[in-house]
């Protein structure tokens, strides 16, 4: 088991595996994910890796880590802290083929990649938290309020006013208290 393993040349592990790395940042490598991914901080990371060979020459690489992540709210631009625990998956493979085709849809499996020469698992750590962020964090409470517009004169126009039946129920409403006189 590596610690502080960064770079991993695949075509010099031996054998199928499991190779088992313990991942680990420094507090400036931290900072430097941080704001890589304009959080506020990155915190308690641990990360565990274990790649395991497919077949000859594909490989599967499985990652179980954690994180806590201190985000600004997109409401009140408070700090909103998030801990992350999540395993994820890549699958690298040798024959992989990118779609050509301008019109080409993506598959849906996104975890699968070419094989790369050299692995390095703080840029898919990286990558990993980047995705499992939350993409809206609020604080709690916040809320959004409603804001109304209008140049002077004009009455603002609200969502209830949008609302496509919204002036048939104020004339069945006005209708009723007529009927009622």
């Amino acid at each position: 088991m590596g610690t502080g393993t960064q770079i991993v040349e695949l075509a010099k592990l031996r054998g199928a595996g499991p190779h088992r790395f313990e991942i680990t940042m420094t507090d400036a490598e931290q900072d430097a994910v941080a704001e890589t991914l304009d959080l506020i901080s990155l915190r308690k990371l641990r990360a565990a890796a274990e790649l395991s060979g497919l077949g000859k020459r594909d490989w599967k690489l499985v990652m179980t880590w954690g994180a806590t992540v201190v985000q600004t709210c997109v409401i009140t631009t408070d700090p909103v802290t998030t801990r992350l625990d999540q395993t994820d998956q890549r699958v690298y493979l040798a024959n992989f083929q990118v779609p050509q085709d301008e019109e080409a849809e993506m598959p849906e499996d996104d975890t699968t990649e070419g094989l790369p020469d050299t692995l390095d698992l703080h840029g898919v750590l990286t990558e990993m938290i980047a995705l499992a962020l939350p993409e809206y964090p609020r604080s709690e409470g916040a809320a959004l309020g409603q804001s109304v517009f209008a140049e002077p004169g004009i009455a603002p126009m609200t969502d209830e006013d949008a609302k496509p039946f919204a002036g048939l129920a104020a004339l069945r409403d006005q209708l009723g208290t007529k009927g009622d006189e």
